[in-house]
């Protein structure tokens, strides 16, 4: 997670991609959440690898998540974007046995459980646009035989969501590793699909697992969607509105998140909205959207928004006089 987020700016510039929260929740802690779910043996450590200038309070946050999953949290630093390869070597004393990498801005819906006796796990999803993913090729026993990096003519429609199951840490670390001493470089870049293709040919068997859902949080739009997803996909989980928030004369229709401490005043809240800690939100209609913690809208219509922490949005309460069969359009 040591990448700048550019494609979410402006709310990169102040926090990283992976603590954006959907539906109350950091991204990272969720991605932590789905894949403890996804394997029956505990799951020791968790190391985060990111840039040292994400800040000691972004660390301690991360080692609360890892130790909230029954975990011991590690932090690594990426300060050069060097590639994927590269940015999990950083975590080289931590890459033996069984090993789990995910990248942290995916967040994913299934039923599946790792089964720790395969040599490795990539899982993929079928999309309408392989040109813009990784992708990988498969043989008639779904044993993947190709990884190919943005194909420029069609070869598969399998896109490799960013998590990984390996059953031998230490091969892993030992093939990154041979691409670095080696300067073995894609576009500039030490690349994981460089890693797994040595071991590939070394005799090891990748096979796919498969998603129910994808769900990206690259950019605004995408990340107010996948918030609507896991909304719908917690509703009956997850604790949604909080007895330590106020609710006065508002409507909230589900599913909505609604922290402790936010203040609802005459409004109009939903479908699809998480509203952050201490928020307070007064004579306004806001739907599909993220609204972060300690923020202040007034006489506002919002839809399909990210609003930060700390924004002050107020619009004004007009007083009109409109006689018949007028449009007016603002």
């Amino acid at each position: 997670m040591a990448g700048w987020g550019t494609r979410l700016r402006p709310h990169t510039l102040t926090i990283p991609k992976p603590m954006l929260p959907v539906a109350g929740k950091p991204i990272v802690q969720r991605l932590v959440e789905d894949l403890i779910n996804s394997t029956d043996q505990k799951i020791e450590d968790i190391v985060f690898i990111i840039r040292e200038d994400f800040g000691k309070s972004i660390e301690a946050r991360l080692l609360e998540i890892a130790e909230a999953a029954g975990s011991k949290g590690t932090i690594k630093y990426q300060d050069q974007p060097l590639g994927t390869a590269h940015a999990i070597l950083q975590a080289g004393d931590f890459l033996q046995g069984n090993v789990i990498v995910a990248f942290a801005d995916t967040l994913f819906t299934s039923d599946f459980k790792i089964d720790a006796d395969n040599d490795g796990v990539i899982w993929v999803q079928k999309v309408a646009n392989p040109a813009a993913f990784g992708v990988v090729k498969l043989d008639a026993d779904n044993v993947i035989t190709d990884f190919v990096e943005k194909p420029t003519e069609f070869v598969s429609d399998l896109a490799i969501i960013g998590i990984y199951y390996f059953n031998d840490g230490a091969n892993l670390r030992t093939e990154m590793q041979y691409l670095l001493d080696n300067d073995i470089k894609e576009k500039g870049e030490y690349q994981l699909t460089n890693a797994l293709e040595n071991m590939k040919a070394k005799g090891a068997k990748f096979r796919k697992g498969e998603v129910n859902e994808w769900l990206d949080c690259g950019n605004k739009d995408a990340t107010v969607y996948t918030n609507q997803r896991v909304l719908e996909l917690i509703k009956d989980k997850e604790q949604m509105v909080s007895p330590k928030a106020i609710v006065e004369n508002t409507t909230i229709v589900h599913p909505c998140f609604i922290d402790e401490g936010a203040v609802l005043k005459n409004c109009v809240i939903g479908p699809y909205v998480s509203v952050g800690k201490g928020t307070i939100i007064e004579n306004s209609v806001v739907k599909n959207s993220i609204i972060q913690n300690r923020t202040i809208i007034k006489n506002k219509l919002i839809y399909n928004s990210m609003l930060g922490n700390y924004v002050k949005l107020e619009g004004k309460m007009e007083d009109w006089s409109v006689g018949d069969y007028n449009n007016i359009i603002q």
